[in-house]
């Protein structure tokens, strides 16, 4: 026996480590496969994704259990060295980049590998979460990002999941936002990043359980899934299908609303957290003002992280949170020229009609008089209702006025509400007959749409109007058009609405067509369901606020709609203000005017206004805003008493909060962007040739995607013209061509919209070319059919990449390995050395060449190893311009020493396992400590530690490393020693530094 793994050891049938590495191929079945990804299971052994190799299942995808099948992974002593007959070598070349393509990244790499090749601006702060998710100052790729609205968040994400897709670790992924925002989420990891989510939401759900049999998970229908978190936190109904998944990643949108402990939202979180591996919460408002809250959304994150969860620090959890606004120093250098800074808000002055005015009245003298005087209500806030829904519209007040009348005519004490039915009564008859020619705050909105921003028939300026009441927003939707000077078809088409009361595609459908730019829409009327999240500012760089909202916070993020990054036209900002000349009336003036004069001081001193009032939730703000006027405190007043604790809040409390609103996250970067991202600026990214140089990350032969792909093509389909019907623009960078049935099958996992609508199925249009994908992406926001883009940037994690890439390794035999003649002195084996962790996933990865030296006279047989592959082939002349002189070597030598080569490759392996897992070991071992110290009075709490120490004991590399023969560099028996060709490479040379064993 040598100290090679046996076939028997390697497939996991004797051993209790099953290592299956992606790339790699395996019999099970009698049948060959392709490994896609693997993971231990608690019951059933290993669970390996595959795909198919052997022509009777060729590209069918299957999953296996090694617990349940005998899962061959074949032993490398076994190796059948074959010989290569394709010009330059092209077919060995290609194989060994796509076994290096196909293999993840380590754990113990910590840079970015990706970055550089997306659809995004070289940001560096946009690429900090990222790195941060993957700098091991975590158990697990663990991260809230609370960026503020406009930064990208969307971007910073698409980026995460991209790089733990390289790593293994990406292959399930289950992202979760607000319905409204589910298309405009998967639109932006597909055309940014390649990363394909099946949208899942009511209608989508719906249909998957109709297509599997009754009873089946339908989240184990699709790898990588968006649903709507209004869909999933259904618990009766989703709560089994997800106890029974495990995700390699789940990101969770606007996940302040998962604070709430029992709320429906909270018990979808937490059953989701414990089983997934890399957890992202994205949240612009993350903090609710209450630490023990903000304690329970970290604890999603890290349970261990904060000890008391009523008093901890910033620093605390610095390593699972990022903040910056629009004013941190990082982001306000790198923002220059891709960000137009915002306009300010104008107040436009309405002075109240008539009618109105008589409204005004009876609010000041019944409702809320002055100094002394007493409501007419029983509930304190209920006036303030009555004022904010009239200074919305006189149909939210009629709205407002008629569900209170019905809820106190079902009281059992007519006496005791009397007075304040007749009052509400009264109002109704003031209310009854107004329509838009008595509104002021119409008649200014028509001016203002019509004569200052330019809205109407034969312009394309577009506006989104904010309104907080359904009732108004349904009326601004009717009356507007004709109002604009719409008529016709022209009249029904110029305005959508958008409202919480539509259904998840209702809402999604209004947020496309608003982006469109061919679209006839001209006007959005939205309610503050579109204040989160929503991405208005495609074609949009106006907004008015209808009516305003008494929350600092709600205010920023409506304006966050339109002023948000790729903003290219200054956002400008109108608030119609009514006005009234009633002596004590509580006008747009008293409260709405200076709270859009605080945010906007905020905003532009601070970057946010979240921390103005310390409630850091809309509703609280407003409720205490309500509560101080009702004290007789002005707007100021109730600000700035709630900052300087004079109400008897707890200061401590302010500065606590201050660390994490403040100054986290805004450090800036350091100059040298390889010292953060590991990588340096990619020249040619954005040349007609899209061919940019691999990133230093990555080991690679080839010195780009594009030109991997293009020799791929070559070989695998030498009659692409014909068979394929390809078409390639040379200028460019275009290519056209027609997917095959294997191709076809993997595209089901992309959006099914896209799909239809660009018909990917019959044609698929690709390019390397970032400029022209960008272009392509732009023109189809330009459009009225289509917000997808005809043309895909081809990427690493591009479907078509990855298939050409199987296709290649699959042109290689079950478990052979080419000889190719070249500029080297002896017999090279190029191996692959892979130790992994419990989990299955790659902790060292080595690529080496290995040479064995029989014994001579005056020398021991010896081996020799250099762990550098990709430099040692490029020395040695392994290229695109290489000859291949077609002289073959009779492998049985060569296999006799394959044992011996093994053997080295081992031992140089095992001699280097410590200092390889230094990096990987000092943090586990910092987190087991921490878990150490961490007291949990409840039986869950102390499974849960145990649950902990166990997955960080999992993460350490276990067992011995799996090896695999690639090729073997053989010298050229034609060449003469006088010829004057360059040197020979021999790993004895001392040039080499080779390891000796």
């Amino acid at each position: 026996m040598t100290a090679v793994q046996t076939s028997a050891e390697q497939s996991g049938v004797t051993t209790g480590q099953d290592q299956y590495p992606a790339g790699a191929q395996v019999v099970v079945r009698d049948e060959e496969w392709l490994v896609r990804s693997s993971m231990p299971t608690e019951d059933d052994g290993t669970r390996i994704e595959v795909v198919g190799v052997s022509e009777f299942v060729r590209d069918q995808e299957a999953v296996f259990f090694s617990g349940l099948d005998r899962i061959e992974l074949l032993d490398p002593r076994e190796t059948a060295l074959v010989m290569d007959d394709s010009p330059n070598y092209r077919r060995s070349r290609l194989f060994l980049e796509a076994v290096l393509r196909r293999t993840a990244l380590p754990q113990s790499e910590r840079r970015l590998a990706l970055a550089e090749s997306f659809l995004m601006d070289p940001l560096p702060y946009q690429r900090r979460p990222a790195e941060l998710a993957l700098s091991g100052a975590n158990l697990r790729p663990r991260l809230l990002i609370a960026d503020v609205v406009g930064l990208g968040k969307t971007l910073e994400i698409g980026l995460t999941l991209a790089e733990l897709i390289r790593r293994g670790r990406g292959e399930r992924i289950l992202v979760v936002t607000p319905q409204h925002v589910l298309e405009q989420f998967q639109h932006e990891l597909w055309t940014r990043f390649a990363i394909p989510l099946v949208r899942l939401d009511s209608v989508g759900i719906e249909r998957i359980q109709r297509e599997i049999p009754a009873g089946r998970n339908p989240f184990t229908s699709f790898k990588r899934v968006i649903v709507s978190i209004d869909t999933l936190k259904n618990t009766d109904q989703y709560q089994h299908h997800l106890e029974q998944i495990r995700w390699d990643a789940v990101v969770i949108d606007e996940s302040h609303n998962l604070i709430n402990r029992g709320s429906l939202r909270n018990q979808l979180a937490r059953t989701l957290a414990p089983r997934t591996d890399a957890l992202i919460l994205a949240s612009a408002t993350p903090h609710n003002g209450d630490a023990k809250s903000f304690a329970e959304l970290i604890g999603l994150l890290d349970p261990v992280a904060i000890r008391d969860p009523e008093s901890y620090r910033a620093a605390d959890i610095e390593h699972l949170f990022i903040r910056r606004t629009k004013i941190s120093p990082e982001v306000r250098e790198q923002m220059k020229g891709q960000w137009a800074d915002r306009g300010p808000s104008h107040s436009v002055h309405c002075p109240a009609t008539p009618a109105e005015e008589k409204i005004f009245e009876e609010l000041a003298a019944v409702w809320l008089p002055g100094e002394g005087g007493t409501s007419v209500s029983s509930v304190p806030l209920f006036p303030y209702t009555l004022l904010k829904s009239f200074l919305s519209s006189h149909a939210a007040l009629r709205a407002t006025v008629s569900a209170r009348i019905k809820t106190l005519e079902k009281k059992d004490d007519p006496q005791g509400t009397a007075a304040e039915l007749a009052a509400l009564h009264r109002l109704s008859e003031l209310a009854a007959d107004l329509t838009e020619a008595d509104s002021a705050k119409f008649a200014a909105l028509v001016r203002q749409l019509r004569e200052e921003i330019g809205v109407g028939p034969g312009s394309d300026e577009r506006v989104v109007v904010f309104s907080e009441r359904v009732q108004t927003l349904e009326w601004l939707a009717d009356v507007l058009p004709a109002a604009l000077g719409f008529k016709g078809r022209a009249a029904r088409d110029c305005v959508r609405i958008m409202h919480g009361g539509l259904s998840d595609e209702q809402q999604m459908a209004c947020v496309e067509e608003f982006g469109l730019a061919d679209t006839p829409v001209r006007v959005l009327v939205t309610g503050d369901v579109a204040s989160e999240g929503v991405n208005l500012h495609r074609q949009c760089h106006q907004l008015v606020h209808y009516d305003v909202p008494w929350s600092l916070i709600r205010i920023e993020q409506r304006n966050g709609r339109i002023d948000r990054y790729g903003q290219a036209r200054p956002p400008e900002f109108r608030a119609l203000i009514l006005t009234s000349e009633v002596e004590g009336a509580k006008d747009d003036t008293v409260v709405a005017e200076r709270l859009l004069e605080r945010e906007d001081q905020a905003h532009r001193s601070l970057g946010t206004a979240e921390a103005v009032t310390g409630l850091y939730r809309a509703e609280a703000e407003e409720k205490s805003l309500i509560q101080d006027l009702l004290r007789g405190r002005t707007v100021d007043e109730a600000l700035d008493a709630r900052r300087s604790g004079a109400d008897g809040e707890d200061a401590g409390l302010d500065d606590f909060l201050a660390d994490f609103f403040g100054p986290v996250g805004e450090e800036a970067p350091p100059a040298d962007p390889t010292e953060s991202t590991g990588s340096t600026p990619t020249p040619g990214t954005e040349s007609s040739g899209g061919r940019a140089a691999a990133s230093p990350v990555l080991p690679r032969l080839f010195d780009s995607t594009a030109h991997f792909m293009d020799d791929a093509l070559r070989e695998v389909y030498p009659d692409a013209r014909e068979r394929l019907e390809l078409d390639r623009d040379q200028q460019s960078g275009l290519l056209s061509f027609r997917p095959p049935t294997e191709l076809v099958h993997r595209l089901k996992a992309l959006p099914s919209d896209y799909l239809r609508e660009q018909r990917l199925r019959e044609r698929m249009l690709v390019t390397f070319n970032r400029r022209l994908a960008e272009h392509s992406l732009q023109r189809a926001r330009e459009s009225s059919t289509s917000s997808w883009p005809e043309i895909s940037l081809l990427t690493d994690l591009h479907p078509v990449v990855e298939w050409l890439t199987d296709k290649v390794l699959v042109g290689m035999g079950r478990q052979e390995a080419p000889m190719i003649t070249a500029n080297v002195a002896e017999p090279i084996y190029l191996v692959q050395g892979v130790y992994s962790n419990k989990l299955g996933r790659p902790t060292v990865v080595k690529w080496m060449g290995v040479t064995w030296l029989e014994a001579a006279p005056r020398r021991p047989a010896e081996g020799l190893v250099d762990d550098d592959m990709v430099s040692l082939l490029r020395r040695c002349g392994v290229g695109p311009t290489m000859a291949n002189p077609l002289r073959y070597r009779e492998p049985g030598p060569l296999r006799a020493d394959l044992p011996h080569v093994l053997d080295t490759a081992e031992a140089f392996l095992n001699t280097h396992r410590d200092a390889w897992d230094e990096p990987l070991r000092e943090p586990i071992e910092q987190y087991k400590r921490r878990l150490g110290t961490w007291r949990q009075p409840t039986l869950a709490g102390e499974r849960t530690k145990e649950r902990l120490a166990d997955l960080a004991d999992s993460l350490l590399t276990t067992g011995r490393p799996l090896l695999r023969v690639l090729a073997v560099l053989v010298p050229d028996s034609g060449r003469k020693k006088d010829d004057g060709g360059p040197p020979l490479v021999s790993l004895t040379a001392p040039a080499a530094s080779p390891s000796r064993f």
